[in-house]
């Protein structure tokens, strides 16, 4: 369904306004360097901070310059149930491929509520949806049991695994239908993620890097594991990089870097630190990307 290498799309904003023209310049530096779909409006894309307005034209100006030349996952979720609603519904009406969709986060929901917030999205949408488990953002974990309930239902097809719990895809696969598609959300396990049934990344790095973090998942599925693990060691500083601070920040610098876009986060993010500039520029260097 969907695999490879997946970038969470960052978001550019210049003088605090979404800048579409930078949005379409990142769009195409996908097209070109073989990444597998495009996310938009995920945590990388500052969601929270997006306008409601903003949140939706980003989303179909993604799918309006990609052309259906890639899969297309959108954010959708929200801890307001009936907001998460509004948006897929918008995703699945502006031909969105499939729908990402986070645990409530602050909320901080219990098992029956999570099962609760999936399943009444997925009573109004046809969209496939991803969930999106990633508990050190949103302060709960979905259960293996909660996921494989919830994998029973018809459009919820699939899991971005954001729990760096490398023996939870295992025991999720024990308990769900045999097309579940596991993502993971962390680039500096993807490839052991992989490894363990896994069929992809929605990933942070390849925003900065699509064409290695691309053919380390074609390497992969091509059994050329030796060439796989190559490029996952050569990119492994820059993964940790890019999480020093607080993502996007780092990761909007190295694509600025790359004249993609301006470096600007909104508030309450902040521009990241000099000394983390330094070591952003270097791992970008050191991988002949600039």
């Amino acid at each position: 369904m969907f695999y490879g290498s997946i970038p969470a799309l960052i978001t550019p904003f210049l003088n605090d306004k979404v800048d579409y023209n930078s949005f379409e310049r990142i769009i195409n530096f996908h097209l070109e360097n073989g990444s597998n779909g495009l996310v938009p409006c995920g945590t990388t894309g500052e969601s929270p901070t997006l306008a409601h307005d903003e949140h939706k034209k980003v989303i179909e100006e993604c799918i309006r310059v990609t052309d259906k030349r890639l899969p297309i996952i959108a954010g959708t979720g929200s801890n307001n149930t009936e907001e998460a609603i509004d948006y897929t519904n918008h995703a699945e009406k502006v031909g969105a491929d499939a729908a990402l969709i986070v645990t409530p986060y602050y909320n901080k929901p219990t098992q029956d509520g999570l099962f609760g917030h999936f399943k009444k999205i997925s009573d109004k949408t046809n969209i496939p949806i991803i969930i999106y488990n990633i508990p050190g953002r949103s302060i709960v974990d979905m259960s293996v049991s909660t996921m494989s309930k919830l994998a029973k239902i018809d459009n919820i097809v699939g899991v971005k695994d954001a729990t760096n719990d490398l023996f939870r895809p295992v025991l999720t696969k024990n308990e769900v239908k045999n097309d579940f598609c596991y993502l993971s959300g962390e680039d500096g396990t993807a490839l052991a993620y992989l490894a363990q049934g896994g069929a992809g990344c929605i990933s942070v790095t390849a925003n900065v890097a699509p064409k290695l973090c691309s053919m380390m998942h074609l390497e992969w599925r091509n059994k050329n594991i030796e060439k796989a693990q190559e490029i996952n060691q050569n990119l492994s500083a820059l993964h940790q990089a890019l999480f020093i601070e607080s993502s996007p920040g780092p990761v909007k610098y190295a694509a600025s870097l790359l004249g993609l876009c301006e470096p600007d986060t909104r508030l309450p993010l902040v521009s990241i630190k000099d000394e983390t500039k330094a070591i952003v520029k270097n791992c970008l260097h050191k991988l002949n990307l600039i």
